[in-house]
């Protein structure tokens, strides 16, 4: 492959990722707005986009991202964030990665998106997908849901059902290239608090250095993983932002949310790639929880 065609592709994989961002945030105004005065007081909150570039480890410039950040009424944090970045890995980090052993440049696209409610009865939710260039090239990334009360953390509820049945449509319509069974078992894998013996939630799709030969099968099954989130979680915050909730089930959801914090500082992969590639500190841990506990 000439270089032509990695500039062509990085210009559409970041096009897709902003555009996706533009998407999901005008959605999430939406659903602000919408939601009910009696539960939810107060002004509908706005996204606050705030650029921000960064330097690889020599520093040399490395590109940046975009932070949208919103604190509202009904969604009580959520980050939609985009970027993309290059440089060269750190030598303690080129072994780490998939074709940086040799040559230590890159260049990484993605976007990366948590939202924490302030219901109980509405699921937090994760979702990235991304594009990275090294000497080798490829996509990575998913969605899974994390119910926050225990009774609805069970595979026969219905959140829990829609959204599974999402994400198996998003495989099964690019079924040559995205085999659901086993990026929703490397969910289940990769999202667990082996300290706790514990999922952190009911699970989706995940999947890494994914690379099926076919660019162009690979990036359409990544944006439908981006257009089938953009419709399934909007419709289960509808389904849900009308149900009261008691001071018993908003403590529940704040003790849940530190399995939250747990995995994604001890585990999260994501994480440590931002965190030791020089990304923004503040775009990173925005993933955490704006109010938690460890009773």
């Amino acid at each position: 492959m000439d270089s032509s065609d990695i500039e062509s592709r990085k210009t559409r994989a970041r096009a897709w990722f902003e555009a996706l961002r533009d998407e999901i945030c005008s959605a999430f105004e939406r659903l602000e707005d919408a939601a009910p005065a009696s539960l939810y007081p107060g002004d509908a909150a706005r996204f606050v986009r705030t650029p921000w570039q960064r330097a690889d480890h020599s520093g040399a410039p490395g590109g940046g991202g975009v932070m949208s950040m919103m604190h509202g009424r009904l969604f009580e944090k959520v980050g939609v964030h985009t970027v993309a970045v290059h440089g060269e890995f750190a030598p303690e980090f080129r072994a780490q990665m998939l074709g940086a052993s040799d040559d230590p440049r890159f260049w990484a696209s993605g976007i990366s998106l948590i939202a924490h409610m302030r219901s109980p009865h509405i699921p937090a939710v994760h979702m990235n997908t991304r594009f990275i260039v090294t000497t080798k090239t490829w996509f990575g990334g998913g969605a899974d849901l994390t119910p926050l009360l225990d009774r609805r953390r069970t595979q026969q509820d219905s959140d829990t059902l829609a959204f599974h049945a999402a994400m198996k449509k998003a495989c099964d319509a690019n079924s040559t290239v995205a085999p659901y069974e086993k990026y929703k078992k490397w969910c289940d894998e990769y999202f667990y608090l082996p300290h706790r013996k514990e999922p952190r939630g009911i699970g989706g799709i995940f999947y890494d250095h994914h690379n099926s030969g076919n660019w162009d099968a690979d990036f359409a099954f990544t944006q439908d993983v981006g257009r089938t989130f953009a419709g399934v979680y909007p419709d289960l915050v509808r389904a849900n932002f009308n149900t009261p909730w008691s001071a018993a089930e908003r403590e529940e959801q704040l003790v849940r949310r530190g399995r939250y914090v747990e995995f994604n500082l001890l585990y999260d992969r994501g994480t440590l790639f931002g965190l030791k590639t020089g990304g923004n500190i503040d775009s990173i841990l925005s993933s955490l929880p704006p109010e938690v506990k460890w009773p």
